[in-house]
C-alpha cells in the first residue's frame, strides 16, 4: 500500500501537492490506472486510482472511503519536554506515531534544556511516520506549552507524571495502573527531571506519580516506553 497524506482532500477527485505528485510519479513511477491510498489524518482511508499522472499535479479519483480505519481503542496524550538534541525528540515523535498516540504536548519545564521547537519540522516528522506506518489518524501536535498549563487543563481520563524523585513517595509501575480502553495523559520531564515543585503541583491536580521501571531512561526513551506500555495493555 502506498499512502499519501491529504488533510484537505476533496471528492471525487483530488490533486496531490507538487512534492507528493513528484514522489508518486517520478519516484514510485505510478501511471494512470494505478491504485494508491490517501488519508485525511482524521481517520478516513481513501482507496484511489491515478487519473492524471502529471509529475507536478498528479490527480486521483476516490474509489472507496473507509471511515475510522484501524481506529485506536484507547486515548493517549503524551506531554514530553523537548530534548537538547532535537533529533532525539524527533525520534520519539516518529516512534510514538508508529506505535499509536493521540496527541502530543511539547512542554517547557523548570529544568528544560530546550525552550523552543520548529513546529513545521516536527509536523513533517509525524506526517512521515503516519505514511510509513499506514495510519489514517494523524496525531495532534500542540504548541510548546508550560508544563503547569498542561497540568491545569481539563482532561477526561487518567493522568500520570513519571519522575525519579524517590523522596516524594511511592511510584507504582505504569503498566499496573493503565486500564484497557481508557484515556490517558502522561507527563515526561527533561533530562534533569521535573522539579519538586512541578511534581507536587501535578499530584495536587490529580496526577498519579508513576515509574517506568528500574532503569534510568533518557527523556525520549521514557516517552517511547510509556507509549509502548499503553499500547501493550490495550492490544493484549
Amino acid at each position: 500500500m502506498q499512502l499519501f497524506y491529504a488533510p484537505e482532500i476533496s471528492l471525487p477527485c483530488y490533486t496531490l501537492a507538487e512534492e507528493e505528485s513528484k514522489h508518486c510519479i517520478r519516484v514510485l513511477r505510478m501511471r494512470v490506472g494505478d491504485e494508491l491510498h490517501l488519508t485525511d489524518g482524521r481517520g478516513t482511508m481513501y482507496r484511489c486510482k491515478v487519473v492524471d499522472d502529471n509529475a507536478k499535479r498528479c490527480t486521483v479519483e476516490v474509489i472507496e472511503s473507509i471511515p475510522e480505519y484501524e481506529k485506536m481503542t484507547y486515548g493517549l496524550t503524551m506531554a514530553v519536554a523537548p530534548t537538547k538534541n532535537i533529533d532525539r525528540y524527533e525520534w520519539f515523535l516518529e516512534k510514538a506515531t508508529e506505535v499509536g498516540i493521540t496527541e502530543i504536548y511539547p512542554i517547557e519545564c523548570d529544568h528544560s534544556e530546550r525552550r523552543q521547537i520548529k513546529a513545521e519540522r516536527e509536523e513533517k516528522v509525524i506526517t512521515s511516520a503516519v505514511k510509513q506506518s499506514l495510519k489514517a489518524y494523524h496525531p495532534v501536535l500542540h504548541a510548546l506549552t508550560d508544563v503547569r498549563e498542561v497540568i491545569k487543563m481539563d482532561f477526561d481520563g487518567e493522568k500520570y507524571i513519571a519522575h525519579c524523585n524517590d523522596a516524594l513517595g511511592e511510584r507504582p509501575y505504569l503498566g499496573s495502573l493503565i486500564k484497557k480502553g481508557g484515556n490517558n495523559l502522561i507527563l515526561i520531564g527533561p533530562e534533569g527531571d521535573f522539579s519538586e515543585e512541578e511534581i507536587t503541583f501535578a499530584v495536587q491536580n490529580g496526577f498519579k506519580a508513576i515509574s517506568l521501571g528500574k532503569e534510568r531512561l533518557r527523556t525520549e526513551t521514557a516517552a517511547v516506553v510509556a507509549t509502548v506500555i499503553a499500547a501493550t495493555i490495550n492490544k493484549l
